[in-house]
């Protein structure tokens, strides 16, 4: 826990917006790194990083987080006339129940609080049985920025890392040495384990268990670059068991509470690696706004890079 305060203060963003801000590290998303975004787009081809919305989803009830259940969807009204009337349109409804980080999302930074706190010094009692009354996804407001794809597993000579592996501050500057990019103030970092392949052949115990992840180093790359946001392809985010044992979740604590850094969890990164690894352009223009649930400690997202 000393090594970890130690690198919590190094990283710690309080006060930098001022003490009542709530957006923390998105401010560096400003109008000119948006308009330097757009130069990242070259041939016009789209990539969702998102995952259908289903019972299929990726949570396992009963395990994790107490709860969490994939989306539900059904309906409400079919085919129903609109008056009585042979003639009459027809409509049919839909109503979904769902957490808002059952599947891909940003945690709010709202999501965890440590010593009672949460980021820029917000008490957490400011989450009740109502919601986040301070730091809820709202406060993101939109995010579009400049994408970066970080791809560790491509960079390790595999299609996905090994389970346990740990995603470490130098492994992530090596792979951006040798993809040849810079993450710049404002970026959004993706980062590419290839555990969602997992996911997406249908494997949802497989991608929850032994899962590459962040290392709790980590965070102090992403604050050196001046990252706006980061997420990842698999549940956790960072390494469990934590290496910080007294803590759990130390790269939630660095990123979301000391830092201001939304953090993205179950994106889909095969496709959009496939195509910047074909042609070695690993920047794009990335739309990534959160539905905006007042209130809430995370937002589901339909991310869209564009290259």
């Amino acid at each position: 826990m000393a090594e970890f305060d130690k690198l919590a203060e190094k990283v710690n963003n309080w006060g930098r917006w001022g003490h009542e801000d709530e957006r923390g590290t998105l401010n560096l998303v400003t109008p000119e790194v948006v308009r330097k975004a757009t130069a990242s787009v070259v041939t016009g081809d789209t990539y969702s990083l998102s995952m259908g919305l289903s019972l299929n989803g990726p949570q396992i009830p009963g395990t994790a987080v107490p709860g969490r259940i994939n989306p539900v969807r059904t309906m409400l009204a079919v085919n129903t006339p609109m008056l009585d009337a042979p003639d009459a349109c027809a409509y049919s409804d839909d109503i979904v129940v769902t957490p808002t980080q059952a599947a891909t999302h940003w945690d709010a930074l709202s999501h965890c609080s440590h010593r009672g706190v949460m980021y820029n010094g917000i008490p957490a009692n400011a989450i009740d049985a109502f919601g986040a009354t301070r730091l809820g996804i709202e406060a993101a407001g939109d995010i579009v920025s400049r994408g970066v794809l970080l791809d560790v597993a491509r960079h390790q000579g595999v299609d996905r890392l090994p389970g346990k592996f740990a995603v470490t501050r130098k492994i992530l500057e090596a792979v951006e040495q040798a993809q040849g990019v810079s993450v710049e103030e404002g970026d959004i970092v993706l980062v590419r384990t290839g555990q969602a392949a997992y996911f997406l052949e249908g494997d949802v115990p497989r991608y929850r268990s032994s899962v590459p992840a962040l290392e709790y180093d980590s965070p102090l790359f992403f604050h050196e670059r001046g990252a706006a946001a980061v997420a990842i392809d698999n549940m956790p985010m960072e390494l469990l068991p934590s290496h910080v044992t007294d803590l759990g979740l130390p790269v939630h604590v660095l990123c979301l509470i000391m830092m201001g850094m939304i953090q993205g969890q179950n994106w889909v990164l095969e496709d959009l690696a496939t195509a910047c690894a074909s042609d070695g352009r690993y920047t794009f223009l990335l739309s990534a706004t959160p539905e905006k649930f007042l209130w809430s400690t995370g937002g589901m997202v339909h991310p869209v890079a564009v290259r």
